[in-house]
């Protein structure tokens, strides 16, 4: 193991690492999903740091303590938890992280007035006074002596604590919300404006791409780095729902780097640009937003059930371009309400090209809209034939200017996964029917 006087500028050379510690036995046993731990290593690696590791551990000091001696044995100069400052018996973290830096606990009499003065509001609300409520308010308060308190969201002040000829360690609370409110007061702290003066911020490119299998953009990964030195540029390829996530990070200062990356990111426009949804990361939802300012959309769906709409009217301002939408799950419901012929269900089913595209026809006229989306599928598990099986979805966008464009795959997964990926595949085809 390295010496924990070891920092990790001086074994790299390339810039600060962070370790993340979760703490939390709900997160061990399936109850909560973190959230923490992902939050803490995109503002850190935002800011240029380099994240070597994320541990999710329980509430148990000891697990916490070897979890705390293995990041610094990795090393690293910053290390972040979160959790484990509330005032339970299980909540160790201060302790700990005490015991870590080899200092003893010491009780914040500001600190703890502080916080009684959060409890007494609490208290008057509640009605909870007391015993109960004084020795939780003393727990809170007791921290590790010399260490930098940040202000409480909650109830729970944060730390940051020096260890000598070890990291610094900065102490969060559990709650996504506090956490959250105390990062910047965290930043502005003197270990960490310190160890933010020593790391560049790295470049990023994100690209976002829709419909091309990871094999393809594997065999080009692997031609470029046949011709061009890519050991500087980090790359991530990440399979998010439908998209194909592509991330490139390199420090600006490594001469080469940037070269290499954009060479790389020429090469797959090149190759596969008809596939490509952004270049500058931009998410589909709110490029799909922007495309629709100006319009008005009508929707028609059946086998997704509203998602699409729901997609759709999640961000603010969606009343400027969402007229209404029709879930018509029945064959009743789509010939009453969209207008479908009765005779065209029953010629090539509900789920055919040609209902998809009298249901989008419907919505157009039924809202008064200039675009319209129909979906209409099979999601499973039962319903499916050989000439139609489940994951079979048709899909029709149409115009009031005569545009139409049709889609009529054959979707893979559960029921779950086909429907998120019909409302997957209706965003992009918006996005294609207004993209100039």
């Amino acid at each position: 193991m390295s010496d924990i006087g070891e920092t990790a500028e001086s074994a790299s050379g390339r810039g600060v690492r962070a370790g993340i510690v979760v703490t939390g036995s709900e997160l061990l046993t399936g109850q909560l999903r973190d959230l923490n731990g992902p939050w803490l290593a995109g503002q850190l690696g935002a800011l240029g740091i380099e994240v070597a590791e994320i541990v999710v551990v329980g509430d148990r000091p000891d697990d916490l303590a070897g979890a705390l001696r293995f990041l610094a044995d990795a090393p690293v100069d910053l290390i972040a938890t979160s959790g484990g400052l509330g005032p339970t018996a299980d909540d160790v973290t201060a302790e700990v992280v005490g015991g870590f830096a080899g200092v003893p606990m010491v009780l914040d009499t500001d600190m703890e007035a502080h916080i009684a003065e959060i409890l007494r509001r609490f208290a008057a609300r509640r009605g909870f006074a007391g015993p109960a409520m004084d020795a939780a308010n003393r727990k809170q308060a007791t921290v590790p002596s010399g260490a930098i308190l940040l202000n409480p969201v909650g109830t729970a002040p944060g730390l940051v604590v020096t260890v000598p000829d070890g990291p610094v360690v900065v102490v969060l609370p559990g709650p996504p919300r506090e956490l959250h409110g105390m990062w910047e007061d965290a930043l502005a702290t003197p270990p960490l404006t310190e160890l933010l003066a020593r790391t560049p911020p790295f470049a990023t490119v994100h690209l976002r791409m829709y419909g091309l299998p990871e094999s393809e953009i594997a065999q080009t990964l692997r031609e470029v780095g046949d011709e061009v030195d890519l050991r500087d540029v980090e790359i991530t390829t990440c399979l998010r729902r439908s998209e194909l996530e592509i991330d490139l990070r390199y420090r600006p200062g490594i001469p080469g780097s940037e070269a290499a990356s954009d060479k790389l990111v020429a090469e797959i426009e090149r190759r596969h640009g008809s596939y490509l949804v952004a270049t500058d990361g931009t998410p589909t939802d709110e490029q799909v937003a922007q495309l629709l300012a100006g319009h008005r959309i009508g929707l028609a769906e059946s086998c997704t059930g509203g998602l699409l709409a729901g997609r759709l009217t999640n961000r603010p301002g969606a009343s400027d371009y969402v007229a209404g939408g029709v879930v018509s799950y029945s064959n009743e419901s789509k010939v009453a309400l969209l207008g479908v012929p009765a005779e065209l269900i029953e010629q090539y089913g509900a789920v055919s090209p040609q209902v998809a595209r009298a249901m989008a026809d419907g919505a157009l006229r039924v809202f008064d809209a200039d675009i319209a989306v129909a979906i209409t599928g099979v999601a499973g598990p039962g319903g499916g034939t050989e000439e139609k099986p489940v994951g079979y979805v048709c899909f029709c966008v149409t115009t009031s200017d005569g545009q139409v464009r049709e889609a009529s795959p054959v979707l893979p997964g559960g029921r779950t996964d086909i429907r998120e990926r019909s409302t997957d595949l209706a965003m992009h085809l918006i996005r294609r029917v207004l993209t100039p």
